[in-house]
This record gives structure tokens, C-alpha cells and sequence, in this order.
């Protein structure tokens, strides 16, 4: 993903973007009004954290710029401000979540994949990456038409490889995606190597190109290059 913070809390800030461009994730940052507005009248996001409370203004701005320029990136406010009222307005605004501080970092990537998934199924109920066609709303897999039958975390880790294709993904990041608090019952990470090798088989034998490229002691890529 492509990703925007803007944050005028400095340490925040660099926490939250070093903790999402360990994925491979591309994600810039403003700490202010007038440089978030700059970058995205020249830039495109897939996604923007937000917070509301900027120096040089109201981020509420940013939600009523992107509606005036009929800009589509989905946006999860992350503000210190907790009472209903500023949640139900940034909400009527056009944000997608609301996220309150102090919060986990693994929360906010949580949510933040949460609302691309939901942005990707509501402007397409088709994805296709070359030979491959993901039916989201069946949740169906077809390899040059013919129907490839995959468990569901198969289905959610081809879904999720697609959707940050070409950028490393760490067996940390897959885990955490995946399988969420469940990770925490195994010792290692060999039980990922064990369904990638399924998806990858199931690809293959219906005459698939074999897209995934192991990246040593990091991880995984998607990758047609």
C-alpha cells in the first residue's frame, strides 16, 4: 500500500512509519495541514492516517478536500480527542475508522488493512493479477478460467500477497495478518512456509506462473518481475 500519515507528533509520526515501511509498504508523511494538502494535490494514496488536531488547522479539512477533488483514499483518524461527538463528525465527514491514542501499532495496521480490503471489494468484485481472477464476493479462484480450489487462509494469503504485490513481506507481517492473537500458539514461523507451499502448489498445477519469490531472512514476494 501507499500510505499517508499525517502527524504533528514527531516521535508518533516516525513510529507509526517505520512500523508500516517494515512491510514493503510505501508510506510518506506531513506534519501539517498545508504539506499534506501539497502532497496529495500532486500524489496518490491508497490509504490516509489521520489526525485531526494539526497546528496549521482542523484535519477535517483533509476529509472535505478529498470530497471537493473527488479523491478516493480511504482515511482512519487517529486522534487523542475521544468523545462522540468528534467521532461521529469525522465519520460523517468520509472517514472510514476513527482510531483513538494512545493505541497499538498492530491495532492500527489491523484496521488499516481492514479498510483496504473493504475499499478493494467495494470498487471491484474482481481482482485479476495476469492469469489469476479472484471472485471477492464468492471468494472463488480461477487460473485462466479453470476453478482452483483453495482453503480459506489460502484464499486470504493470495488475496493479501496480490494486494502488496511486488514489495517483501516479512513472515512477521503474514503471521500477524493472517492469523492475528492465533500466532502466538506456535514457536516459529514454519507454519506459514507450510500454506505458502500449498498455495503455491495448487498455482502450479493449474498451469500458473510461479509468482512467489522466497526472500531470504526476511520473507516473501508477489512478484511478475
Amino acid at each position: 500500500m501507499k500510505i499517508l500519515v499525517i502527524e504533528d507528533e514527531k516521535g508518533l509520526r516516525e513510529n507509526i512509519t517505520g512500523y508500516l515501511n517494515v512491510d514493503g509498504n510505501i508510506c510518506e508523511s506531513s506534519n501539517n495541514l498545508s504539506a499534506a494538502t501539497d502532497k496529495l494535490a500532486n500524489y496518490e494514496y491508497d490509504c490516509i492516517l489521520l489526525d485531526i488536531g494539526l497546528p496549521d488547522g482542523e484535519g477535517f479539512e483533509i476529509l472535505d478536500y478529498l470530497k471537493k477533488h473527488n479523491k478516493k483514499e480511504s482515511v482512519i483518524i487517529i486522534s487523542a480527542r475521544n468523545s462522540l461527538d468528534d467521532k461521529i463528525n469525522g465519520l460523517n465527514f468520509g472517514a472510514d475508522d476513527y482510531l483513538t491514542k494512545p493505541f497499538h501499532l498492530a491495532e492500527m495496521k489491523a484496521r488499516l488493512m481492514a479498510v483496504f480490503r473493504r475499499k478493494l471489494m467495494s470498487t471491484h468484485n474482481q481482482l485479476t493479477f495476469n492469469e489469476i481472477s479472484i471472485d471477492l464476493m464468492a471468494r472463488t479462484v480461477a487460473v485462466n478460467e479453470n476453478v482452483v480450489i483453495l482453503t480459506k487462509k489460502e484464499f486470504d494469503m493470495l488475496l493479501y500477497f496480490i494486494a502488496n504485490k511486488d514489495r517483501v513481506i516479512s513472515k512477521g507481517a503474514i503471521a500477524e495478518h493472517l492469523w492475528g492473537d492465533e500466532m502466538d500458539m506456535h514457536d516459529n514461523y514454519e507454519f506459514i512456509y507450510t500454506h505458502i507451499k500449498n498455495l503455491r502448489k495448487k498455482l502450479l498445477d493449474a498451469s500458473c506462473h510461479d509468482y512467489l519469490r522466497s526472500v531470504y531472512g526476511i520473507g516473501y514476494k508477489f512478484t511478475a518481475k
